[in-house]
């Protein structure tokens, strides 16, 4: 990645600075009064040090009045950058928030594509990094480069005035060369820090997946595989690291010899204008103070400007999330959605996720209000697209889809989505109690309202068992929990959210055979005087339908009733046929038990 973008980058922290005008300015207030106080202290010294450099010199006359001034000067470096710390503090915590907001807001506002190809770990690491960064470029660039720029003017104008253009223009070339040199190595090293911070981000993806997955890496054994991949990843990582602290010890080595020998330099020079009476020992002193005032501040300049642009590679990696556009967004002028009669309607609808593979072709239908329609098929037909299309994770290739007699487009997407319940075929829960993961269906019910939807979800018999009831805690991403109890609890969530449309997308698939049957009624009170779409595999959930579509390669190739379809002994007769040859056997083993 280039330099000239990341630097450009910077001009995104002024709506940071721009929140706190004022503190920003007493800051910048504080700090330049420092800086004038301690470059004010090496010539308060000089005077000292001439002072007691006589033959009447004794404790009496020692200029009392200095020493107090010395000791003012040099409170007021610490106590001003002190307090300008305090102030400016707060700008850089709430730029750390605000970032952190916006990148989090962004994120949920991308459409369903990208986060099914991002890699969680690495996502995480790197909009912690990012964030950091941010609150690194505030701090340093505002109270670290430019004071230090500011400092080694002031120092080289007092060197100018008191001792000579020479003394100047050593001090001028040195800081020159010191930051030519400083830059040079540093863009040279950095492709090695980026390297470092990817091969991080990587191991740390690696790990987050592989605890994710647990019971999948138990299943197959596979703790070891895992353990080698992890510390393959790891071990890359140290390679990296291991050429980014070499890279790091040329350019310390580098920046200490040109200190070393302008130090060096001028002292000489100074030492021989001592000699020859040309200065005084107190000029010699207040000359050192100023090259160790000087060279100090600039040691840090290059690990400052290190950091800094490892903190611009770090904020660009995070800001160019923000730099994504999402796929789905509202239209200009989109209108909030007030369900009516909540009718849905397929108008030729065409779709693929990849042009060379359709998934939908020109399929037209509709669910009146308040009834039921079901899409069955096999995989692959397409049936779960609709639900996404519907809730507009994606917008179709071609056609529409109406809401209310309008193109869900002109409806804001929030809008839409708060008058669809979704219940999933792959239920992921928070990893909080049962309470929270069913609430989360209406942020802010009421404790009766979670029990009575818990009824209803045919949840209560499983909550009455466990200890701590609804508080009891379900694991990351549910897992402590079966697949049909995360499937009720998903069920008793969407019925908490009361939409007046509903999908059941594969809505019993995690069920057995005796749960589906309890399960069946309370789906049935759900859908009652509600649009609903029911996309199912198993056809024992559909027979009560109003209609019923069967796809086959994104095209429907039969729909009706249940008994018409089984009467015209086409593609829902023989899928029928399959399956409850299929149960007869469980049915009849449940029997004899």
């Amino acid at each position: 990645m280039p330099a000239k973008p990341e630097w450009r980058s910077l001009g995104r922290l002024w709506p940071y600075l721009r929140e706190f005008p004022l503190r920003v300015g007493i800051a910048l207030s504080l700090l330049v009064a420092a800086k004038l106080a301690g470059v004010s202290l090496p010539m308060v010294m000089k005077h000292l040090v001439d002072a007691l450099d006589t033959e009447a010199a004794a404790v009496v006359a020692i200029p009392l009045l200095l020493l107090l001034f010395y000791g003012v000067l040099r409170l007021i470096v610490v106590l001003f950058s002190e307090l300008r710390d305090v102030i400016f503090g707060r700008v850089a915590e709430r730029a750390m928030r605000r970032a952190a907001l916006e990148v989090f807001r962004h994120l949920h506002r991308l459409d369903l594509s990208y986060h099914l190809s991002r890699q969680t770990g690495g996502l995480s690491r790197d909009i912690e990094r990012g964030v950091s960064g941010i609150s690194f470029l505030l701090r340093f660039l505002t109270f670290n480069i430019v004071p230090t720029l500011f400092e080694m003017l002031l120092v080289a104008g007092i060197l100018l005035v008191q001792y000579g253009w020479v003394y100047a223009l050593i001090v001028l070339g040195a800081v020159s060369l010191y930051v030519l040199f400083s830059v040079m190595v540093t863009e040279w090293r950095t492709r090695f820090v980026r390297t470092a911070n990817q091969l991080d981000s990587q191991a740390n993806t690696r790990a987050i997946d592989s605890l994710l997955n647990y019971e999948t890496v138990k299943l197959f054994v596979n703790e070891d595989y895992e353990a080698r991949e992890y510390d393959r990843a790891l071990a890359d990582w140290e390679r990296a690291q291991r050429r980014n602290r070499k890279s790091l010890a040329t350019l310390n080595i580098g920046q200490a010899v040109i200190i070393a020998g302008s130090v060096t330099g001028i002292m000489v020079l100074a030492s021989v204008q001592v000699a020859a009476g040309d200065m005084t020992i107190g000029d010699f002193v207040a000359i050192n103070a100023y090259m160790t005032q000087l060279f100090i501040p600039l040691n840090v300049l290059g690990f400052v400007y290190r950091e800094i642009r490892r903190a611009l590679t770090d904020m660009q990696r995070m800001l160019t999330m923000l730099d994504v556009p999402p796929a789905v967004v509202d239209e200009p002028g989109a209108r909030t959605l007030a369900v009516s009669s909540a009718a849905v309607r397929f108008e030729q609808v065409g779709f693929a996720y990849d042009a060379s593979r359709p998934i939908l072709r020109e399929l037209s239908f509709e669910i009146p209000a308040g009834r039921t329609v079901a899409v069955v098929g096999p995989s692959g037909a397409g049936k779960s697209t609709l639900a996404r299309l519907l809730f507009r994770f994606y917008d179709p290739d071609r056609g529409r889809i109406l809401v209310d007699g309008r193109d869900i487009t002109d409806y804001t997407q929030n809008s839409l989505r708060t008058h669809i319940g979704v219940v999933p075929q792959d239920t992921v829960l928070f990893n909080d109690s049962l309470a929270y993961n069913i609430g989360y269906g209406r942020p802010g019910a009421s404790r009766e309202d979670i029990e009575r939807v818990v009824r209803l979800a045919h949840l209560d018999g499983f909550v009455a068992q466990l200890p701590d009831g609804l508080d009891t805690q379900v694991g990351e991403r549910g897992l402590k929990l079966s697949g049909g109890e995360k499937q009720r609890v998903s069920i008793a969530r969407a019925l908490l959210k009361d939409p007046p449309i509903m999908i059941f997308d594969e809505a019993t698939s995690s069920l057995d055979t005796e749960s589906e049957r309890a399960i069946l009624g309370a789906l049935a009170e759900a859908a009652r005087q509600r649009t609903t779409l029911v996309i199912a595999h198993r056809l024992s959930t559909v027979v009560d339908a109003d209609e019923i579509i069967v796809l086959r390669h994104g095209l429907i190739v039969e729909r009706g009733h249940h008994a018409a379809l089984l009467a015209a002994d086409g593609d829902y007769a023989r899928l029928w046929n399959l399956q409850r040859r299929a149960l007869a056997p469980q049915t009849s083993e449940q029997a004899r038990d």
